[in-house]
């Protein structure tokens, strides 16, 4: 009866199995945790300097752009070097921007040009480093307990999403922004010290799959420094695209990404929030506060009773159908009329979207070859960024000239419509399985399954 619930729960072997992941997973949550205190510093601090929406509309571009233009870079530089070295690296990078925002609050900067510029720069080493980053799990742990370890790690995150912002308005009320950014730095400094301890990681081979070992895919990725990941004639260029050209090979990568895609381009609801708590709800900002605080616990309790959809093998599926309860949910909370239920709503699309982030990163990472682990991962990373920063342009253009509701419900219903063409149009995706045993093999890739000849093992 044990054994049962336990699978019903949060499966937490990879903490107690494998110190080097445990020390990822505590560093991890620590630098979230700051990375979420942070980041509503530099929301309170623009708004403080401009007092304008456009001022802090110019974070997202702040954040966005060089997150676009230096992600795929990170990706190639992780099937280059040791990414436990290019982590530890650009780590240093982001707590050393930590350390610089502290101090310009501590002289009172009111040069806001100044503050963007530091959020711009904290960027450019999240997005070099978050591609290797993303492969650690898959070489730290067995291969059945991949997923596990990508849910607790999603779980960390929700948490972070809902106790952060609450924490950091404490933190400035009483503190001040020096404050809140000292602490971010304090995280960083946790990260760096749980990445010291990681083993080396140097790409391995680039063999191929299982199922490519039997498809005639045998390039092997060669290794050397960064002079080589950005080449000669036009290598940096080859070395950046090469995510996209060995995604879109591969139907159970490029299904699995377009899923993700779609959920979010086309139904994704924040920039609404404040739209539909007006018309509905009177504008009360604790409302405002709920929207957000539910979908964080609808996330956190999918998270929690993970160790169910870690064990099941029809990851295709899973994701699949995550993304469709996603698009039903939003479009159920753009009808909600009674605040129970919009708050349901929300909570069940913010379970789906854990359940999809699980079962997607798992798929990447698994059919994915250790050698182009880190550009594949950087093409996930910059998707998974885009997309919802795109999708809340469109849900806020289309609300502009129709109405919230009709943003919202077009949305989902979208979504959906576009998740069942994948499934329709994507039978590997359909028929993917995760294998029911084995370890890790950071050479040829995932371990062959007895039917397909592929194997898995998902950011939080």
């Amino acid at each position: 009866m044990s054994g049962r619930i336990r699978v019903r729960f949060l499966d937490t072997r990879p903490l107690r199995g494998s110190q080097p992941f445990r020390d990822l997973w505590i560093g991890t949550s620590v630098s979230q945790l700051g990375g979420q205190i942070g980041n509503v510093a530099v929301l309170a601090q623009v708004w403080d300097l401009t007092g304008s929406p456009v001022g802090t509309g110019a974070i997202g571009l702040a954040t966005g752009l060089p997150m676009l233009l230096f992600g795929l870079l990170g990706g190639a530089l992780a099937d280059t070097v040791d990414r436990r070295a290019l982590v530890r690296a650009t780590t240093t990078g982001q707590l050393l921007v930590a350390a610089a925002l502290c101090a310009q609050a501590l002289a009172h900067n009111r040069n806001v040009l100044l503050l963007l510029a530091l959020v711009a720069l904290a960027t450019v080493f999240s997005a070099l480093g978050a591609p290797a980053r993303r492969t650690f799990p898959v070489r730290l742990l067995p291969g059945d307990q991949v997923a596990a370890g990508l849910a607790l790690t999603n779980v960390s995150f929700q948490a972070t999403m809902l106790a952060g912002p609450a924490a950091a308005g404490l933190i400035i009320a009483r503190w001040d922004f020096p404050a809140a950014y000292g602490i971010q730095a304090v995280a960083m400094a946790v990260s760096m010290l749980a990445v010291i301890r990681l083993p080396a990681m140097r790409p391995e081979g680039g063999e191929g799959t299982a199922s490519e070992r039997g498809g005639g895919w045998r390039r092997r990725a060669k290794g050397g420094g960064i002079g080589r990941a950005l080449g000669k004639g036009g290598g940096r260029r080859r070395a950046e695209r090469g995510g996209w050209r060995i995604v879109l090979r591969r139907p159970t990568l490029w299904g699995s990404m377009a899923t993700d895609l779609a959920a979010t381009l086309l139904a994704m609801p924040v920039a609404l929030f404040p739209l539909v708590n007006e018309i509905r709800f009177g504008g009360n900002p604790r409302t405002l506060g709920l929207f957000l605080s539910a979908v964080a616990v609808g996330g956190i309790t999918a998270g929690l009773l993970s160790g169910t959809v870690t064990r099941w093998r029809r990851g295709g599926l899973v994701q699949l159908s995550a993304a469709v309860v996603w698009g039903l949910a939003l479009a159920g909370f753009g009808l909600a009329g009674p605040l129970w239920l919009a708050l349901g709503c929300l909570a069940a699309a913010g379970a789906a979207d854990t359940v999809s982030v699980v079962t997607r990163s798992a798929l990447v990472q698994w059919e994915t070859p250790d050698a182009y682990r880190g550009r594949v991962s950087s093409v996930e990373h910059v998707i998974g960024v885009a997309g919802p920063e795109l999708g809340n342009f469109r849900g806020g253009l289309l609300a502009s000239a129709t109405s919230a509701p009709f943003s919202l419900v077009l949305g989902g219903v979208s979504a959906v419509l576009a998740v069942l063409a994948v499934a329709a149009t994507n039978a590997p995706l359909r028929a993917y399985r995760t294998p029911s045993h084995g370890g890790a093999d950071t050479d040829a890739g995932p371990v062959p399954d007895a039917d397909l000849a592929v194997a898995s093992g998902q950011v939080p």
